[in-house]
């Protein structure tokens, strides 16, 4: 076994011993850390008792192994525990010493986190990581944050084992403080809004379409090979195919239709309410999984209201507005997402580079997209875009879809089929692409029942009137 190892990492699960196990194959030795010995033992053998891998419950033992400065990643549940593993690794660390949080942690932890050992002369910062298990094991997106200097030392582990687009690796420094940790949540977020359209799609194509599985395999297979490329629609494509291991037919007709929650889709929406940006794509799509949750009273309630039988369609022309009213949504989650990055960076001063952000997810994360590349190529043509619907380039992708959103919503609407998150991109698009909004009305009612002011389309100043006398 080597004496010391180029890199550490506590919480030995699937995602970290996967990621450590990436680390040793990109040439680079890494020692981890986890109080369960059937994790230590199962990273061991599965590094091939080499001198590249190795790991300890003991974290003296852990610490030690490591060289210095030490660079020690977390890959452990959000919340307490994240603070219980640092106290017991800062017993042993030197000034210097680097702890990287890997988790989906809330930003403002992040924040307490770096100035609590900031004080005892240790590096903190977060590092998104995007992938899921697979990506960890074979190249995930990485979105660091913190201190540009500590970032240095870790830069060269990262950029070799991140994912790569075209050669390029997924991995940035995004800038100070919780910087990372922010993105990945808002990552999260717009990752929730592409599953709610998806499944939204899949719901209208099935219902209204009758499109069996396989035809459902061999649309959303046909799309990936397009402009919809994506993660997303590619796994989509092969959930239809896998068979039920317990019984007849798919395996996607048999799961029960309660989505479940880890919390970064609603710290995005909540927010995102906070810094005043509109994200109702992914506000609905949050609140949709908490809708899916109300499965009883869902059952009761379709029993009491007829639901409409919907229209027959011609199927190949109801597949291609399909197909364009799902760009046009996943063109207006992205915006959204990107709006409230751009935001939240002048807000909390993470000097944000939106056109970077874009580049390191167009790989390895569950983002991962053909559109990115055009949003990164907006956002490099323009660094101070105000919304992606002002690019250019985006305005003619938009125009030669905004028709098929619009007849696919309106047939969910007048057929009885929820569509959420794809109603709810078309209204943010129609109110954000409006000059005039019917709010002057809420501003005399705010100020009919609360003198609460309003101002005026002709002249310059703040007015109240007194409606009552008039």
């Amino acid at each position: 076994m080597a004496d010391t190892y180029d890199f550490g990492l506590v919480g030995l699960g699937v995602m970290g011993r996967n990621f450590i196990l990436n680390v040793a194959d990109n040439g680079f030795t890494a020692f981890g850390n986890d109080l369960d010995e059937e994790k230590v033992t199962a990273l061991i053998t599965e590094g091939g008792n080499t001198d590249k891998v190795n790991a300890s419950t003991d974290v003296k033992t852990f610490v030690n192994a490591l060289t210095t400065p030490r660079k020690i990643m977390l890959l452990v549940p959000a919340g307490k525990v994240v603070d219980i593993v640092i106290e017991n690794l800062s017993i042993y660390l030197d000034k210097g010493d680097i702890i990287i949080d890997g988790g989906n942690s809330f930003f403002t932890d992040t924040d307490r986190r770096e100035a609590y050992l900031k004080g005892k002369g240790i590096n903190f910062f977060g590092a998104g990581v995007s992938g899921g298990a697979k990506g960890a094991r074979r190249g995930p997106s990485i979105m660091p944050g913190g201190s540009r200097e500590a970032y240095q030392h870790v830069k060269p582990i990262f950029e070799a084992v991140s994912a790569k687009y075209k050669g390029e690796p997924c991995v940035a420094y995004l800038g100070p403080k919780s910087a990372g940790n922010y993105v990945k949540m808002v990552h999260n977020g717009i990752e929730y809004g592409l599953m709610q359209l998806t499944s939204e799609i899949y719901d209208l194509l099935k219902k209204a379409g009758g499109l069996s599985n396989a035809e459902l395999h061999q649309t959303f297979a046909k799309w990936n090979e397009g402009r919809l490329q994506s993660f997303l629609v590619e796994i989509t494509s092969e959930i239809f195919e896998q068979k039920d291991d317990l019984g007849d037919g798919e395996l996607v007709d048999k799961i029960l239709d309660k989505a479940k929650q880890k919390g970064t889709g609603k710290w995005t929406s909540q927010n995102a309410m906070d810094l005043g940006i509109p994200v109702p794509t992914i506000d609905v799509a949050v609140s949709m999984r908490e809708l899916s949750a109300l499965k009883d009273e869902r059952i009761k309630a379709d029993k009491l209201y007829d639901r409409p039988t919907p229209n027959v369609v011609e199927k190949a022309d109801f597949i291609s507005k399909a197909e364009q009213a799902l760009y046009f949504a996943f063109i207006i989650t992205y915006a959204q997402g990107m709006h409230q990055l751009a935001d939240a960076s002048k807000e909390y001063g993470y000097e944000l580079e939106l056109g970077e952000i874009a580049k390191i997810w167009r790989a390895g994360c569950i983002i991962r997209a053909a559109l990115l590349a055009d949003i990164t190529d907006a956002y490099q043509a323009n660094e101070k875009l105000e919304n992606l619907l002002l690019s250019p380039s985006f305005v003619e992708k938009v125009k030669e879809t905004v028709a098929a959103a619009r007849q696919i919503t309106a047939y969910g609407a007048l057929n009885g089929i929820p569509l959420a998150g794809l109603s709810n991109a078309l209204t943010y698009f129609d109110a954000y692409t409006s000059s005039r909004l019917p709010l002057n009305l809420i501003q005399a009612q705010r100020d009919y029942f609360g003198s609460h002011t309003y101002e005026r389309v002709d002249r310059e100043g703040i007015f109240h009137t007194e409606w009552e006398d008039n």
